[in-house]
């Protein structure tokens, strides 16, 4: 029997699920307070990121004078797409692994660490985020709070697998407006310094690397939140797949260059965990994880969001 399209959020009234499990593992499993920490490899790995698309972004315009005609809008797509998209994927992880104080001990080592990562993503957003991932963690799921989770409105717009499409290829752009329109928060002083780091380095980035830089700057967040299959962990993460689950880990290959950001069921019992080290977590206490839901392919889970009708944007759980 085809299964109609959901049409109102997964409503709950039960408390969400990993401070209980985190506890519970503590509690049992004491050994897992050795996993807690930084990651002493992530400054490097950041500033490796931010080097390699600001590197392609000076040299990019060249490929507009290898006298290719129009296949080096073609070529360009494509460094766009392999390098740019996963590039810009992973220092979006990075930054989400920096804003969970997780490459220094001191907090204003952590923060500074993300205004330059956040550089190459031209929008200065990292100290924001910060501020909305730490809700989507303690409130998860919350109405009016968590703002990982669709607006209603735009659920019930982008609709039907047309709708799904479009959405999925912006979803980067509603990730970054959403919050604001739902959930505004006052500016703070690092948030401040984020916009004056960014409009500063703007300034000296633009002339350096032309519009085609910026353009590829541009094009590769594009690239990273809808046609690269690492953009699949924004749905595999909370999208309800599988009834009365609402937190999902990814075990496939891709973990590899995204911090393992696909261990989210882990992360989220343990956000002082950092990425480098969910997979020990796994393995120490595996009969926490391996009856949970869980994936081995972001491409075919994207596929699977595209194609199945049941699965819309109101596939979240809530809670009052």
């Amino acid at each position: 029997m085809t299964k109609l399209p959901q049409k109102e959020f997964h409503w709950v009234d039960t408390p969400e699920p990993h401070m209980a499990r985190r506890k519970e593992i503590l509690k049992k499993h004491p050994e897992v307070k050795k996993l807690f920490g930084i990651n002493p490899k992530m400054k490097f790995h950041a500033t490796f990121l931010v080097l390699v698309q600001l590197t392609t972004a000076f040299f990019i315009h060249q490929v507009f004078e290898l006298g290719l005609g129009t296949w080096s809008w073609a070529l360009f797509f494509v460094i766009n797409y392999v390098i740019g998209g996963t590039v810009a994927q992973a220092l979006f992880l990075a930054i989400h692994e920096i804003t969970h104080n997780l490459a220094f001990r001191k907090e204003t080592h952590n923060n500074i660490l993300a205004l330059f990562t956040n550089i190459p993503i031209i929008a200065p957003y990292a100290m924001s985020f910060k501020v909305y991932h730490a809700m989507h963690h303690w409130e998860q799921g919350k109405d009016g709070v968590d703002v990982d989770i669709p607006a209603r409105l735009e659920a019930n717009f982008f609709k039907g697998f047309l709708g799904k499409v479009i959405w999925f290829l912006h979803q980067i752009v509603f990730y970054a407006f959403r919050p604001v329109l739902v959930k505004p928060i006052k500016l703070d002083k690092w948030q401040i310094m984020n916009w004056i780091v960014q409009i500063i380095a703007m300034g000296i980035l633009i002339p350096l690397v032309g519009w085609q830089g910026i353009l590829f700057l541009l094009l590769s967040l594009l690239m990273a939140g809808g046609l690269h299959p690492t953009a699949g962990h924004f749905i595999s993460e909370h999208y309800v797949f599988e009834e009365e689950q609402e937190t999902y880990s990814y075990y496939g290959p891709l973990n590899n260059i995204t911090f393992n950001v696909g261990y989210h069921n882990e992360h989220h019992d343990f956000p002082n965990i950092p990425g480098s080290r969910l997979p020990e977590l796994k393995k120490m206490v595996p009969e926490y994880y391996d009856h949970l839901h869980s994936y081995h392919s972001w491409s075919k889970l994207i596929y699977q969001f595209l194609f199945r009708k049941e699965i819309t944007l109101f596939s979240r759980t809530k809670r009052k």
